[in-house]
């Protein structure tokens, strides 16, 4: 499962040398295809649910399920890449939210903010915790900095299936939900919004925005339970040296 983690952690980063302002979504997906399947790997999104795209692609107030497209991106814009692989029968499934070129000091911090609150939730992978110990840092570090929890939206357990038991929310209480395991491997994966928690599906049937039209943000890593304590699979190294590189 790690080897199918680190193929997605690589592909984020082979994307992340690509965003800038012009590139489309639809271009970062067909450069996603063609790095998995380079790595001996399957699209693990492609044709699951009948999807037809590599990546989701959520931009600014897109919260997840974003659908490629050809309109470009902008200076100020954010995007959601979320990823998933499938390798050896395993699947990997992350995502990171970029901004595109400069942008708005507040929707770096909503970024920031996110990212820490996916830490938080990591550091209570712990065995003989609960889920809701998970759901709760996670809460408690958005809300504190005045953003708003998407509920009907969670993480989830992973392995032969992307979408296995148990389901992460990201909000709850401490001491509630299933028992953390070893050998257990689950997706946690905030999202964050700038606004109120508020949600809307597109009528593409794929698409959730915030029903406020505020920023969105979404980052997710898979999480193994190995000798008590949490093992991450995926790495946002391959990203952050992307993100170095274009600085420099």
């Amino acid at each position: 499962m790690r080897l199918s983690a680190q193929v997605v952690s690589r592909t984020l980063g082979v994307v992340a040398e690509a965003i800038r302002p012009g590139v489309t979504p639809l271009e970062l997906d067909k450069l996603a295809e063609t790095y998995i399947r380079d790595q001996g790997a399957l699209p693990g999104f492609l044709g699951l649910y009948n999807y037809k795209y590599t990546l989701c692609t959520s931009v600014n107030e897109q919260v997840v399920h974003g659908i490629p497209n050809e309109r470009p991106l902008q200076e100020g814009d954010i995007i959601t890449i979320d990823c998933g692989a499938v390798l050896n029968g395993f699947y990997g499934d992350h995502a990171y939210t970029f901004g595109v070129g400069e942008i708005d000091p507040a929707v770096r911090r909503l970024l920031d903010v996110t990212l820490e609150s996916l830490l938080k939730g990591i550091e209570q992978v712990v065995a003989g915790n609960r889920i809701g110990d998970v759901a709760f840092a996670i809460q408690q570090h958005a809300e504190k900095n005045g953003f708003g929890v998407v509920r009907e939206l969670v993480g989830h357990g992973i392995g032969r299936k992307l979408h296995e038991s148990p389901e992460v929310p990201n909000y709850g209480k401490k001491g509630t939900g299933p028992k953390i395991q070893n050998g257990m491997v689950i997706a946690i994966e905030p999202m964050i919004n700038m606004g109120n928690r508020n949600i809307r599906q597109l009528k593409d049937g794929w698409t959730i925005v915030t029903a406020d039209g505020k920023p969105a943000a979404h980052f997710e890593h898979d999480v193994a339970v190995l000798n008590g304590k949490a093992e991450v699979l995926s790495t946002f190294d391959y990203v952050e040296a992307a993100l170095a590189k274009q600085k420099a």
